[in-house]
This record gives C-alpha cells, structure tokens and sequence, in this order.
C-alpha cells in the first residue's frame, strides 16, 4: 500500500463523515419544528396560574372559572353540606381516593382530605365528569351536590361519585389561599 492510497482513504472517510453530518443537522432542522408545535401555546402558559376572588360568594353559592380550558367550581359550602359531607361511611364510596393533586396519593376521600381549609367551607374542583367529561349541574343530584344528567353520574356535596357510571371522584386540582379572599389555580 502507497503513501497515496492512505491519504486517499483518509479523505473519503472525511467526506462520509462531513455528509453524514451535514445530513443530520439538515434533519434536525427540519423535525424541530414539528416537535416545537407540540409545546403549549403562549395563551395557555399564560393561564398556567390565575387568581379568583372569591370575596362575593356567600356560604350556600358557587363559582364556575375556566382554567385551562375547563370549569373549575369554587364552592363556599354552608354548614348543612359540610355535615352531609363528613357524615358519610368512606367504605359506601364507590372511589376511596381523595383525588387531590394538593395531596400525596392514595390519601383517602374524607370531606377535610378534599378542602381547602380546615372548617372544610371551601371546595374547589374540575368542573368535568369523570365518565364522558360532561360538566356537572350544581346543587342537584340525589345527594344534594351535582349530577350530570348526561349519563346520570350523581356527586355528594364534597364532589365525591357516589352513583352512576363515573369511575373516580371529581378532581381537585393545584389551590391555595393567597390572602383572605383569593383563591390561586395553578
């Protein structure tokens, strides 16, 4: 083998390479935008976290806000809905899980394992049934909290299933007091 012939083979394995790499940069470019339109929109980053004020409820009322997309109901509940809430048997719920992203998991579905305060008076909660993603009427149902009439999925007034085809309790998603009358999502 000559001094030729190895130099030769040296610059053909350069030109493999060069192409090799040039033809990968020209793919990456062209895929990354189909993999950056999977990010989320700036609208919905945008609505990552929001802020209610709740300082107009009176115990007994809801609010319904769209977060994400979705109804969120902001409940102030009266004392009677929070007796009728806690006295229920957590062994007669058809889910035990408290479904409470404030929460670790496999927390159970007692009425202060749902709240978001201690006295138990305020609940918040995706406003979507958990069968078909219908959004539920309040103040109705058989037991006092909502039924979505869709397919006849009745909720207690912690939001817990308690008859019908839904498989889980209505969520609560991320909430916390940021003062007296504000409530944060997100």
């Amino acid at each position: 083998m000559s001094h030729a012939e190895d130099h030769e083979g040296t610059r053909r394995d350069f030109l493999y390479y060069a192409t090799a790499g040039a033809g990968a940069v020209t793919a990456g470019a062209a895929i990354w935008p189909l993999v950056n339109q999977m990010n989320p929109s700036a609208d919905v980053l945008a609505l990552a976290s929001i802020r209610v004020d709740v300082s107009g409820l009176e115990p007994g009322t809801q609010l319904t806000v769209k977060w994400l997309g979705k109804p969120v109901f902001v409940r102030r509940r009266s004392q009677e809905e929070i007796d009728a809430a806690r006295d229920v048997d957590l062994s007669s719920l058809p889910d035990n899980s408290a479904e409470n992203a404030n929460l670790p998991g496999g927390t159970d579905a007692a009425d202060s394992n749902r709240t978001l305060d201690e006295s138990g008076e305020w609940l918040v909660m995706m406003g979507v049934c958990t069968h078909l993603g219908c959004v539920p009427l309040g103040d109705a149902g058989d037991f006092g909290g909502w039924f979505c009439p869709c397919h006849g999925s009745h909720y207690d007034t912690a939001g817990r299933i308690r008859k019908g085809p839904a498989p889980t309790n209505l969520p609560v998603p991320v909430a916390t007091f940021v003062d007296d009358t504000t409530i944060q999502l997100g």
